[in-house]
C-alpha cells in the first residue's frame, strides 16, 4: 500500500514538474519575444535620432540647397519657384474682394470685405461646391463653364443684397493648388493635374485665363488679379496682419514653405526688377532631401512601395499623410516578431490603414489605462485585448515618429531663417543685421501643427534649441488660418490697386 501511495506521489510530482517546464518555458519564450520587440523599438528610436549636432546639419543643408535653387532651374531639390509677388497685403487695402480656391474634388468661392487701417477681417462669405466626377476627366471648357456658373451664382446672391453696382468690375484672386509655371503674379502654365484631375486639354493652357474666358462667357465682369498657391496665401494673410511676417509653411496632408527673398539673390533671373527689392519663393521643399536626414529602413520601404518613388522625401519624413504609416510599419514589425498583439495583427500589414489622425489621438492619450489607444486598436485596427504593456509600447512608437518629424520640420524653418540672415549667425546671405536680432514672424497653417498638441510642441521646442534662446525670443510662429481663401483675396486686393 505504502508503495502505491509513493508512485502515486511520485507520478504527480513528475506531472507537476513538467507543467511548471512548460510554464517556465512558455513564459522564457513570451519574454524573449517581448525583449524582440522592445528592441525593434530602440532600434527605430537610433535610426531616428535628432540630436542638435544633426539638426544644425539639416539647417545647413537646407539654406545650401535654397541658394543652388534660386542660381538656376534643375539645380536643386527646391524648386524655388518664382511667385512674381513683391508686395504683400499691409492692412490698408478697403473694399470687397473675392477668391476661388480649386485644390480638390471640391471648390471653394468667398467675399472678403476690407476696411482699410489694419481692420480686422470680418467673417467672410463662403460656399462650397462639389466637382461632378466627369468634370474631372472632361475638357478645359467644361471644367472652367461649371466653375463660372457657380461663381456666377454667388456673386449675384452677394450684388442684391450690396449697394455695389452689379455691372462694376470685380478681382479675383484664384487658388489654384496644382502644379503650374508661373508667368506673371495673375498668370500661370498647367504643368500636370494631381488628385484625381486628369482634364487633358487644360495642360500647357494658362488657367488664369481660361476661367476668366469662362467668366466672360458666363455674363461676369471678373478679373483675375492673383494666380498663388495655398502657402503664398498663407504668408498674405499673415502679413496682413503683421508686416514682420516673412516665411510662411503648410503642415497639413502635404507640407510647402514659401518666404520673402531679396531679388538680386535670385540668380537664375538676373535683371529681374521690383518695387520692393524682395520677391515671395515658393520653395516646394517637400523634395528637399540631404543625407543628414535620419531615414530608416520603415522610410525607404515607404518610399518604395509610393507612386512617386525618390521624390519628396522630405514630405514623407514630417507631412500628416505619412506620418500614420510610418507607425503602422514599425507596429508591423514588433507583430511579426513578437506576440505582443496576439493573434489579431493581420490588419498591420495594410498600407495607410492608421491614418495620422488616429496616430496623433493615441499618443495624446493619457488616461491612466491608456483606455483611447485600446479603442482605437480595437475598431480600427481589429486588434481587442492588447495589454496596457503593449499599449505603453504603441504610444512610445507614435512619439518617435512625431517627434523626429517634428524637429526635422524645425530645423526647415531654421534653414529658411539661416538664407534670409534671420537665424542671428548672419547666415549664408549676406547683410547680417547689427545689433539685436530683428523680430521675425512665420506664419504655420494646417491641421498638423493647429490640431496635434505633441508634434507643435516638439517643434516649438526644436526651434527655440537649434536658434539659441537670445534669437529665439525674436522668433515668433503664429497659427495662420484659411490663407487659401482669405489670403488669395486678399492678395486680389492688393495687386487690383497696385495695377
Amino acid at each position: 500500500m505504502g508503495r502505491v501511495v509513493f508512485g502515486v506521489a511520485l507520478g504527480c510530482a513528475v506531472v507537476t514538474c513538467a507543467i511548471a517546464a512548460v510554464l517556465v518555458g512558455r513564459r522564457a519564450r513570451s519574454q524573449r519575444k517581448w525583449r524582440r520587440a522592445v528592441e525593434v523599438l530602440r532600434e527605430f528610436e537610433d535610426g531616428c535620432a535628432t540630436s542638435i549636432g544633426r539638426l544644425k546639419q539639416v539647417v545647413d543643408a537646407m539654406a545650401v540647397e535654397m541658394h543652388a535653387g534660386l542660381a538656376s532651374d534643375g539645380g536643386s531639390k527646391l524648386k524655388m519657384l518664382l511667385s512674381f509677388i513683391d508686395s504683400l497685403p499691409n492692412g490698408n487695402e478697403i473694399g470687397t474682394y473675392y477668391a476661388l480656391d480649386l485644390g480638390g474634388t471640391n471648390f471653394r468661392v468667398l467675399r472678403v470685405r476690407l476696411g482699410g487701417k489694419g481692420s480686422m477681417i470680418s467673417s467672410p462669405q463662403v460656399e462650397r461646391q462639389a466637382i461632378p466626377r466627369e468634370l474631372m476627366s472632361g475638357t478645359s471648357e467644361d471644367l472652367f463653364d461649371f466653375i463660372a456658373m457657380k461663381l456666377k451664382q454667388f456673386v449675384e446672391q452677394e450684388d442684391d443684397a450690396s449697394e455695389k453696382k452689379p455691372d462694376e468690375e470685380k478681382v479675383l484672386g484664384f487658388t489654384f493648388s496644382f502644379p503650374i509655371r508661373q508667368m506673371s503674379v495673375s498668370s500661370g502654365i498647367l504643368i500636370k493635374w494631381t488628385k484625381g484631375f486628369s482634364v487633358e486639354d487644360a495642360v500647357g493652357k494658362d488657367v488664369a485665363r481660361c476661367l476668366e474666358e469662362a467668366m466672360t462667357k458666363a455674363g461676369l465682369n471678373v478679373r483675375v488679379t492673383a494666380l498663388v498657391n495655398d502657402t503664398v496665401g498663407t504668408l498674405a494673410l499673415a502679413h496682413y496682419y503683421d508686416e514682420d511676417t516673412v516665411a510662411a509653411v503648410i503642415f497639413g496632408t502635404g507640407t510647402n514653405a514659401c518666404y520673402v527673398e531679396r531679388t538680386d539673390a535670385i540668380i537664375k533671373c538676373q535683371g529681374l526688377l521690383t518695387n520692393s527689392g524682395g520677391m515671395v519663393v515658393n520653395m516646394e521643399w517637400g523634395n528637399f532631401w540631404s543625407s543628414h536626414l535620419p531615414r530608416t529602413s520603415y522610410d525607404i520601404a515607404l518610399d518604395d512601395e509610393s507612386p512617386n518613388c525618390n521624390d519628396q522625401g522630405f514630405e514623407k519624413m514630417i507631412s500628416g499623410m505619412y506620418l500614420g504609416d510610418i507607425a503602422r510599419r514599425v507596429l508591423y514589425r514588433m507583430a511579426q516578431e513578437s506576440d505582443i498583439f496576439g493573434n489579431g495583427a493581420y490588419n498591420l500589414s495594410i498600407r495607410f490603414i492608421l491614418r495620422t489622425p488616429l496616430m496623433a489621438a493615441m499618443h495624446e492619450d493619457d488616461s491612466p489605462d491608456l483606455r483611447e489607444v485600446g479603442r482605437i486598436l480595437t475598431e480600427n485596427l481589429q486588434m481587442p485585448d492588447v495589454s496596457l504593456k503593449a499599449r505603453r509600447l504603441v504610444v512610445r512608437v507614435c512619439d518617435v515618429v512625431t517627434r523626429r518629424a517634428a524637429r526635422l520640420a524645425a530645423a526647415g524653418i531654421v534653414g529658411i531663417l539661416k538664407k534670409i540672415g534671420r537665424d542671428g549667425s548672419g547666415g549664408v546671405a549676406s547683410g547680417r543685421t547689427k545689433g539685436r536680432p530683428r523680430r521675425t514672424v512665420v506664419a504655420i497653417e494646417g491641421g498638423l501643427y493647429a490640431n496635434y498638441s505633441m508634434f507643435r510642441e516638439y517643434l516649438n521646442e526644436a526651434v527655440a534649441e537649434i536658434l539659441g534662446e537670445e534669437v529665439a525670443q525674436n522668433v515668433v510662429l503664429r497659427v495662420t488660418e484659411d490663407g487659401s481663401g482669405i489670403g488669395a483675396a486678399l492678395l486680389a486686393a492688393a495687386y487690383s490697386s497696385n495695377r
